[in-house]
Formats: C-alpha cells, structure tokens, sequence
C-alpha cells in the first residue's frame, strides 16, 4: 500500500526540516519526503494543502484509568481522545487499581492498547508497591514487560532514603524515573495554590515551596545514583529555575510543562470551580510566564497533558472534596498553537519538537521523526482551525476541563498509526 500526503508543509525537526512537501509512505513505513509535486506513484492520495505534516505527537503523561476505573476513562475511549487531540502515542501513569507495579498488569495493557489499535500506550511501571512509597517494585520485571518508565507520580515518595534506593535501581536498569514533585508536609489539606485567591476563597493553599523542595532533593539525589530524572508537570518559576540550574551542571535532569500550568491561572478555581482543581495546582501569572520563558529556551524539554478524567459525580461536590486532574488530550495542541506560537513566544517548528522528538529522547522511544524505514505515525494539523472546546464533544468517557467554551487557534486534523489513517471520531 502506497500512500502519498500531497500539498503540505512537512515539519521534523529529528531532520530539520521545515517546508513545503510531500510525503510518501509504503506498507505502513516512512518511504521518503519528496519535492512538492514530485512523481510518485500511489494507491492513496490524501490532498493536505493548507495542512502540516509532522511526525506523531507523543504525550509521555496520561492517566488511563483502565484496568479499575473505567467509569472515568479506558483504553478505548483514552485512544481515541488521543488520537482527535493529535497524539499517536502515549504513556499511561500506574495509579490504576491494580497499581501498574507488576508484569502482568503491565502486558494486559499493552495487549489492550494493541487490540484497539488507535494510539500506541506505553505503560509507565510503579516505583513502589501500590505506589505506598514504602518497598520497591521488581523494576528489571517491569521493564522486561514493556515498562518505558517507572513512577509514583500523584503519591511522590516522602522517605528520601526510598527514593534513593528507586533511583539507584533506575540508574542500574537505566530506566527513566518519573516524579511528581511535593513536599506533603507543606501541603496536607490544600487543596488549591497558597495565594489571594485561596485566600478569597476560605481555602486552605499549597505553596510553591513544596514542589521546589521536592525538586531540590530529586535532582540532589540524581546527582549522586547517576538516575535519568524527568520532572513531571512543572508548576513553579522556582522550579524552572532549578532545573534549568541542573542542566547547567550537566546533569541528566528533564522536564515538562503542561498547557494548564501556562494558560491558566488559580484565579479560574474561583467561583470554587472544581474543574480547575488539579495537582500541582495552577500558580500565578509570573510562574505561567516563566514556564512559556522555559519552554521557548529549551529548560523545559516537553509538553505533555497530564491528561486526568474524573466522572461528574465526582467534581460535582465541595470543592475541597473534589479529585485533582483534569482532561488534556484533545485539548493539548490548540492551547499551546494559541499560547506559544500564535503570540510569537517559539516557531511551529520548536513547538513540534517540544511534542516530539523531545519527549522520544527523554524515553528513549523509537519514534518522533519521520526518517526513512520509521513506523508511519503522523500527526496533521490545521494551525489555521478557530475552534471552541465543547465538553459536550469530547471523546473522553467524561468532560472535567476548564477550558469549555474557549476559542482555541489550531487543532489536529487526523492522525496515522503504522500509515492507517486514524479519523476522527464523532463524540458519543
């Protein structure tokens, strides 16, 4: 099967290219990126004028819920909320029940995820058993079964001395450790950011200094076990800081940004709107600014989405009650196009990478470019498309995102998987 994407602008930034062409796929694989209007011969031709071709954006951090929550989100429905924001790959966090802290619930997920076929799911293993932060997970088995990473994420390890030991062993097996980054000491019943506006509100806050705390000791204890730390939703200016600091010193230190942590701030959980109640928290202007400032200049190595569904009947309650997260997916690629390119704050071209070649490198996935012989995962975007998020047209099994209503500049206009043309589906 020959397959030509005729007429488009073709961004890889693993090549560096950026320009007008067309791209040829064989029997689901990269063939070539050819002059516009070169003679190829094809089965299929898709007419993308107006369009950008990139390869397949990657989201290194989603919460699939499958197995125990499916009520909330599965793999099904997670996929294809993937595959309508833009991604063809993504990486799911283990706090599903039971925890992703064994091998076999790590195979399931993978067999799954293959079964439906509309997004690639790496699974993310445990660190810790049940993700308690107390004994260590077979971290060589997860691995062995498909783990791309390991994390406790939402239930960061306290006990430093655990942490090292997790880390060592990462360091060992040289595999990824992932951290949520919060000193809970500082923010036992918070339940939004340490500020005015909790303040307001008659709530108890969570201050910046936690996450930076945190950041400090993970980073300290990279440097001595030698682990490849990836700090997960950056919240804070402070944080930023530290790791730009880090990198600095040459340590093997990434992190993300997500698009929540810069185009909103904790003035929208107001009105004690439950649907801005997330973990870390929204911040203020300033550590917006300065997360755009690290993403532009490379301190912050990717976007992801954090992407968290919770059922209604959950975050319609008090706000101190409800659960922390929000949807990311299908939301991801307009927020940063509106945010960080339309504005001028980076190229199209940096913001490709930033979904990626970056979040490959970090995970060491084989994927992100569209090099000769690669598996035909593209992503197509309409950076033109004005757009407004409708909670009611999700693909998620539910709509927790602030962003309803919104007006959005650029969106994904389908996705490939192994050169099949995944399209978008209708909202059920």
């Amino acid at each position: 099967m020959r397959t030509l994407l005729a007429g488009g602008r073709v961004i890889d930034p693993s090549q560096g290219i950026d320009r007008p062409a067309d791209l040829l796929i064989v029997n689901g694989k990269v063939e070539a990126v050819l002059q516009p209007g070169e003679d190829a011969a094809s089965d299929e031709r898709l007419d993308v004028t107006g369009l950008t071709v990139c390869p397949g954006f990657i989201d290194i951090h989603v919460h699939l819920r499958e197995p125990g929550f499916e009520y909330k989100e599965d793999i099904e429905s997670g996929s294809a909320a993937a595959a309508a924001g833009g991604f063809t790959r993504i990486c799911c966090m283990p706090n599903t029940n039971p925890a992703i802290d064994t091998a076999s619930v790590c195979r399931h997920i993978i067999e799954r995820a293959a079964g439906v076929g509309k997004a690639h799911v790496h699974p993310i293993g445990a660190a810790t058993r049940g993700m308690e932060g107390e004994r260590l997970t077979e971290i060589n088995d997860l691995k062995s079964a498909g783990a791309v990473a390991i994390s406790d994420d939402a239930f960061p390890i306290q006990n430093a001395r655990t942490m090292r030991s997790v880390m060592q062993y990462c360091a060992m097996l040289n595999m990824p450790l992932m951290t949520h980054n919060e000193e809970k000491e500082l923010t036992t019943g918070g339940s939004m950011n340490e500020g005015a506006a909790a303040t307001v509100l008659g709530l108890a806050g969570m201050p910046p200094a936690a996450e930076d705390i945190a950041v400090a000791r993970n980073i300290m204890l990279a440097a001595i076990t030698g682990c490849r730390l990836h700090l997960l939703h950056i919240s804070t200016a402070g944080t930023v800081e530290l790791l730009r600091n880090a990198k600095e010193k040459g340590l093997a230190v990434t992190g993300e940004a997500c698009p929540h942590h810069w185009a909103l701030t904790d003035e929208a959980c107001l009105g004690f709107n439950t649907d801005a109640k997330m973990n870390p928290p929204l911040r203020t202007t300033e550590d917006c600014e300065a997360i755009m400032r690290g993403l532009a200049d490379g301190t912050i190595d990717c976007i992801s989405t954090d992407h968290a569904p919770h059922a209604p009947h959950e975050k319609e309650v008090e706000f101190d009650a409800a659960p922390f997260g929000i949807l990311g997916l299908e939301t991801a690629v307009g927020l940063a196009i509106t945010h960080l390119v339309a504005p001028g704050r980076m190229t199209l071209s940096t913001l490709v990478a930033r979904f990626t070649t970056e979040p490959s490198r970090i995970l060491g996935l084989s994927a992100g470019t569209l090099r000769p012989g690669a598996a035909a995962d593209i992503t197509v975007l309409d950076t033109q498309a004005a757009w407004q998020v409708d909670r009611a047209a999700v693909r998620s099994r539910s709509s927790n995102t602030p962003f309803h209503g919104a007006t959005l500049k650029g969106r994904a206009a389908f996705t490939m998987v192994n050169g099949v043309r995944i399209a978008p589906e209708p909202a059920t």
